[in-house]
């Protein structure tokens, strides 16, 4: 009979852990969570010192049931859940709910399933760190409170079902104000000049770039300053005025942590960070990576020995460096763990093809190729800098080419390493004689933020101290299943929905998506897993202030009823006037005799603007997405469309319809440029 008892979280672990431990261990899964707070209700209470009310989660009766009944029989019971704030919080849970007796019970932590790892935690034993599980307590409350206080306002001002968060309301905003700017944004014409230049002797050519003028001017700011110098050129003879050579190097990239990966594995792999985190679990579960919920840059000496003797069998021993690579940045609380890395390097992606599918197969090829490069030698270039001058002006060029390919060997990170000047590092020299070819001028207008996507977003939360590597993944995949904010070609947009809540939250809530604000709780927070704050007072201290903001917007925005707006559209079925509804895709006409009249129609939302090509009404539309732009009524024959808003304003230069961009007109043709305040309408 098994004289020890380990708990795990996960079912998929039992098996693995089993075969590691022998007949003398029973491994058992508590399936994660075996208590939370109550669903029904808030959970605890500011007059009893905000302790919180745990219960059994429904459904997990006869797992405790199972795991009191091997906990009666063994000596030892080792609770070995993941080795975080979470994973902390469950074995004290665990503890809490099976702990009847004088039976000892014992944590124990691996950052990777391997049989050394899982047996090396058994001899490093430990009691619960009570400041990992209260800092979970305090993340769990204060998410508690945000949810249970504020969604029900969302329910009852806009509509059921929508939720906010702690967190998520961040983001929302966070993708909000990116919008606002690349609404507002207004672009700046420039120019660039280049000129297509050979080498008497050689049969390629290369292109040098306008660099600026005599005076240091180093900007054609319109067609006419372009034309200018494009005359100025014509006859003009090309001389070198500089040539600098040297070399230059490129770092071998750090090992993934869970932000890292999530956002190489969205650019790379087009993988959701959802999905990212889903197939690193079963990676990990399987003992093919270590944990996946890291901050961390640093690797073990056993894997840094392991990763060098590979590389220099493989590669050769020029190839593996001695040098220990961390981020020296400023250092997160999960920094205890590992980077994110492959058990065990020898296992090659392609030795694992045939046994591993498809996701896992993709995801393990870039860890392994992303760990494998950190513990490469960095790359080295020849490099060339070179300044022409020709007429008033001057032009320069550059070239590289490598030296030693060092961890490019394994793993690029998709900047292009050809260089088609490459070929002037051994062909140029000051006495070169320079050939003119052709000049190429071209107009160019300085573009606006980028949208998100789910990678930029990722690495945003994280410059900004939003959340923790875990939340990222849940706190998207909520927000876009909330339908707040859309996503189309990977990009992120705020949908009508999350433009609406984000508004509510910013006038009735705005310390909650404050980013400062939000970014100094999740400090708090790491302050409490170190011991130095208690976690009490940090949810005492937010919980007043919250409760009277959502008492002020109860009455302040009483007044404010939802109805349904009427319009001059007839129901066909029964004559009454149809009103507008609000939908999983937006808005839509019903009658409002439903249940008795359930016809609906498609809403078109006129916004007061004449088609500038046939003359028609002008409406909102939305893609397929869910995204919204304005179009004609009289689509598919007509095919005007805008992303900006038209307004009824000829441009005052070419005649065109002008569009709003931020305060500011701005003509829908963008060579034409024309910019006038809105006030001026």
């Amino acid at each position: 009979m098994a004289k020890y008892l380990v708990i795990v979280e996960s079912p998929a672990k039992v098996k693995t852990i089993k075969k590691f431990l022998g007949s003398n261990y029973e491994v058992m899964a508590s399936y994660g969570h075996v208590r939370d707070l109550p669903k029904s209700r808030l959970g605890f209470s500011p007059d009893s010192d905000y302790e919180p009310q745990y219960i059994t989660i429904r459904g997990k009766g006869d797992v405790l049931a199972a795991l009191r009944k091997e906990v009666k029989k063994a000596e030892k019971i080792y609770l070995a859940t993941d080795p975080d704030r979470e994973g902390e919080a469950i074995s004290w849970h665990l503890l809490e709910a099976l702990n009847k007796g004088d039976k000892k019970f014992y944590r124990i932590t691996f950052n990777e399933i391997t049989k050394n790892a899982v047996k090396e935690s058994l001899k490093n034993a430990r009691d619960i760190n009570m400041d990992l599980v209260n800092a979970q307590q305090a993340r769990r409350m204060l998410d508690r409170m945000v949810g249970y206080r504020i969604s029900p306002l969302l329910w009852a001002k806009i509509k059921r079902g929508l939720s906010a968060g702690r967190v998520q309301s961040v983001a929302l905003r966070i993708i909000c104000d990116r919008e606002e700017e690349i609404a507002a944004f207004i672009p700046s014409e420039y120019w660039s000049v280049e000129a297509k230049l050979g080498i008497k002797g050689s049969k390629k050519s290369f292109v040098a770039s306008y660099y600026s003028d005599s005076s240091g001017n180093k900007e054609i700011k319109s067609a006419k300053e372009a034309d200018a110098i494009e005359k100025s050129l014509k006859s003009a003879k090309y001389t070198i005025k500089d040539i600098k050579t040297g070399e230059r190097t490129r770092k071998a990239p750090l090992p993934f942590t869970t932000s890292t990966l999530q956002q190489e594995a969205s650019k790379v792999l087009n993988m959701a960070t959802q999905k990212t985190m889903s197939v690193a679990q079963q990676l990990y579960e399987d003992g093919r990576i270590t944990y996946l919920r890291t901050d961390s840059t640093r690797i073990s000496d056993e894997a840094v020995a392991m990763a060098k003797d590979y590389i220099s069998e493989v590669y050769g021993a020029e190839y593996a460096t001695e040098v220990t690579r961390e981020n020296n940045k400023e250092k997160k609380i999960q920094d205890a763990h590992e980077a994110i890395r492959p058990t065990d390097i020898s296992k090659t992606p392609e030795s694992l093809k045939n046994t591993l599918p498809r996701d896992q197969y993709r995801l393990y090829q870039l860890i392994w190729k992303r760990f494998t490069a950190s513990r490469m030698n960095n790359a080295v270039y020849d490099t060339m800098s070179v300044k022409l001058s020709a007429a008033d002006y001057i032009f320069t060029t550059s070239a590289s080419s490598i030296r030693f390919d060092g961890f490019l060997k394994v793993y690029s990170d998709g900047e292009d390493d050809k260089d088609s000047n490459a070929f002037i590092l051994k062909t140029l020299n000051k006495d070169s004689e320079i050939i003119f070819e052709s000049l190429d001028k071209k107009q160019h207008f300085t573009q606006p933020p980028a949208h998100y996507t789910e990678a930029s977003l990722v690495r945003a939360l994280e410059e900004l101290g939003i959340g923790r590597p875990s939340t990222y993944a849940p706190t998207i995949s909520t927000i876009l299943g909330r339908r707040y904010i859309l996503k189309e070609n990977r990009n992120l947009f705020v949908s009508d929905l999350g433009e609406v809540v984000n508004n509510m939250m910013k006038n009735s809530f705005p310390s909650i998506v404050d980013v400062n604000f939000t970014a100094t709780f999740e400090s708090l927070l790491d302050s409490v897993e170190v011991g130095d704050v208690d976690w009490k007072m940090v949810v005492s201290n937010f919980y007043p202030d919250l409760d009277e903001a959502v008492n002020v917007a109860e009455k302040e925005l009483e007044h404010i009823e939802i109805k349904d707006e009427v319009t001059d559209v007839i129901c066909d079925e029964c004559g009454r006037n149809m009103v507008i509804k609000y939908g999983p895709h937006g808005k839509f006409l019903a009658c409002p005799g439903f249940p008795e009249c359930r016809n609906t129609k498609p809403f078109l939302e006129k916004i007061g603007v004449k088609c500038p090509d046939c003359g028609k009404d002008l409406i909102v539309r939305k893609t397929q997405k869910g995204r919204r732009y304005y179009g004609c009524e009289g689509y598919p024959e007509c095919e005007f469309m805008s992303w900006n808003m038209p307004v009824d304003k000829k441009c005052p230069k070419c005649g065109k319809i002008m569009v709003r961009k931020g305060n500011n007109l701005a003509c829908i043709d963008q060579e034409c440029g024309t910019i006038i305040p809105s006030e001026e309408e």
